[in-house]
C-alpha cells in the first residue's frame, strides 16, 4: 500500500477517534479543541494524499475511490455531531448526506461495470468548504463568526447540490447504459 492510500486510510481510521472527542466535549471541554485538531489532521490528509499520488504517479484505483469515502466519512460524521450540539440544522446535514448517498450509488454501479469514477471539481471544492465549514462550528467563535458559519452553511449547502448535479450529468451513462 503506498503513502496516499496510507493516509486515506488514517483519515478514516481518525473519525471515530473525533467523534468520541467531540461528543464528549460537553463534559470535558477541553475535547473540543483535541477533536478540532484530530478534524484538522484528517482533513490535511486529504490535500495531502492527493498531493503526494499526483506527483509521484501513485494514483490507484482503491485512492480515487476510498479518498473520497474518506472524506465523505470525515464530513458527514462531524456534520452529524455538530447536528446533535445545534451548531447546524439536521436537514441541512441530511441534504448533504443524501447528496454523499446518491454519489456513492452512482461509483457502485460504475465499478459493477469496471469503471473508477474519479471526484471532479466541484466535488472537491464542496469537500474543501464543507471541511472549512465544519472548522468554523466546532471552533463556535462569537460575534461576526456567527455570519460566517451561515455562509460557509449556505456556500456547502449550494456545492453540494452543484455538484451533485455536476455528477449527474457527467456520469449520466451509468444509469442510463448501466455502465460506461
Amino acid at each position: 500500500m503506498n503513502l496516499p492510500n496510507k493516509l486515506t486510510v488514517f483519515r478514516i481510521l481518525m473519525v471515530p477517534v473525533f467523534v468520541v472527542l467531540y461528543l464528549l466535549h460537553g463534559t470535558y471541554p477541553v475535547l473540543k479543541w483535541i477533536a478540532l485538531a484530530v478534524f484538522v489532521i484528517a482533513s490535511f490528509t486529504d490535500f495531502l494524499d492527493g498531493k503526494i499520488a499526483r506527483s509521484r504517479n501513485l494514483i490507484t484505483n482503491f485512492g480515487k475511490f476510498m479518498d473520497p469515502l474518506a472524506d465523505k466519512l470525515l464530513v458527514c460524521s462531524a456534520m452529524l455531531c455538530l447536528a446533535d450540539y445545534g451548531r447546524i440544522a439536521m436537514w441541512v446535514v441530511i441534504i448533504i448526506i443524501a447528496r454523499e448517498f446518491v454519489i456513492s450509488g452512482f461509483r457502485l454501479v460504475a465499478s459493477d461495470a469496471g469503471v473508477v469514477i474519479a471526484a471532479g471539481y466541484w466535488g472537491k471544492a464542496k469537500t474543501v468548504v464543507q471541511m472549512i465549514m465544519v472548522i468554523m462550528l466546532i471552533m463556535n467563535l462569537p460575534g461576526v463568526f456567527f455570519v460566517i458559519d451561515e455562509v460557509l452553511i449556505w456556500l456547502s449547502l449550494a456545492l453540494t447540490l452543484i455538484s451533485l448535479v455536476d455528477y449527474v450529468w457527467k456520469n449520466r451513462r451509468v444509469i442510463t447504459e448501466g455502465g460506461m
